[in-house]
């Protein structure tokens, strides 16, 4: 097997992402997969979602994976090249294929949503730490990664037990658990999740996730028991987010799992709900990158996840750098006024038409 890629030295980016991205099929219509007579074509991989938000942000990012040597790979790298992200580094295999999947239009949380996975054997699942480019994976400040990938393969698993592994020198480590069940052959999928997230400087996790994968009550209980992580973000759906950075001030705690922070969630007028948990990790990451409290890293999650809620699809530009800086700078009474509908994110510098209230 042969499989061919960029050899050249890697420049430095913002950020990397490593992970599978599949063609997704997106319905014409509502109604069960069996009824549905056609679909639109898209893409979707949640790394490669951070990947192409943070680009549209005005950071330079870099995704490495792997897709067949097949239209559909060839769809994927230039769709996330579009986006202004660097798809130099990945690798086109001629003996596996792109992965894909179909998906039903209702809310991924509804009872009725389907999701019909066709990704066995795919080109991504064959990813190494020999072959992958490790050299250009660590040419980032921040390597951005998901527990998606560990339950691809068994080779999957080990490049991630690469990647998390304390090292000197290596990029701040950002994690996004992602538990997906159905992804896992057997029921060791928590334990794995765990110690990769422990391995991690900044990890995500939605508090539904943690009872489901770990037994976990309370975002205290998830950062006791992720102790390492100098940041665990657990969001709490419509409720809102919370935030435990152990090292806020510089200064040592005799609380372990050190500050949290709490932000409350913008009322939405929600188009779709696919795709919100990447963007919020991207919004997080961009304010990281730019020294921003942790405060309002948790402001800037929730205004770039509003944005992808208010827009169709799983991808949507971000607001501009200049209005998610004005809304992050309101007031806690101003925050919780803030109502965000479709098209919030194209109002005029210094205008409200992006706000409305009861």
């Amino acid at each position: 097997m042969t499989v061919t890629g960029s050899r050249n030295a890697p420049d430095v980016v913002d950020v990397v992402a490593l992970g599978e991205s599949m063609v997704t099929f997106l319905p014409s219509r509502p109604g069960r997969l069996a009824d549905v007579p056609s679909f639109d074509r898209g893409i979707g991989g949640a790394e490669s979602n951070v990947a192409c938000v943070l680009a549209a942000a005005g950071h330079t990012t870099r995704w490495v994976s792997r897709v067949g040597a097949d239209g559909f790979g060839d769809h994927l790298v230039e769709a996330i090249g579009g986006y202004g992200v660097d798809v130099s580094y990945v690798r086109r295999d001629p003996d596996r294929p792109t992965g894909v999947y179909f998906r039903t239009a209702g809310d991924r949380a509804g009872d009725a949503h389907e999701v019909a996975y066709y990704r066995a054997g795919s080109a991504a699942s064959a990813m190494t730490a020999a072959d992958v480019g490790l050299d250009a994976v660590h040419a980032g400040r921040v390597l951005h990664l998901s527990g998606i990938t560990a339950a691809l393969s068994a080779d999957c698993l080990d490049l991630m037990r690469e990647l998390t592994a304390p090292r000197p020198g290596r990029p701040l480590v950002s994690f996004d658990v992602n538990h997906r069940p159905g992804l896992w052959r057997d029921a060791h999928g928590p334990e794995v999740l765990l110690e990769l997230a422990r391995g991690a400087d900044v990890v995500f996790v939605g508090d539904d996730e943690a009872r489901e994968a770990w037994g976990l009550h309370g975002a205290r209980a998830v950062r006791e028991a992720l102790p390492e992580p100098a940041i665990v973000v657990v969001k709490q759906g419509g409720g809102g987010a919370v935030a435990f950075d152990k090292d806020t001030d510089g200064l040592p705690r005799e609380d372990a799992t050190g500050t949290a922070t709490f932000v409350p969630a913008l009322r939405v007028d929600v188009v779709a709900a696919v795709g919100a948990g990447d963007a919020f990790a991207a919004g997080f990451l961009s304010a990281t990158l730019r020294g921003l409290p942790v405060r309002d890293r948790l402001r800037h999650g929730h205004l770039t996840a509003a944005a992808t809620l208010t827009a169709p699809g799983d991808l949507a530009p971000p607001p501009a750098r200049a209005l998610a800086d004005r809304l992050t700078a309101l007031d806690d009474t101003a925050w919780g006024r803030l109502r965000l509908g479709p098209g919030w994110t194209q109002a005029d510098e210094g205008a409200d038409e992006e706000v409305r209230t009861p």
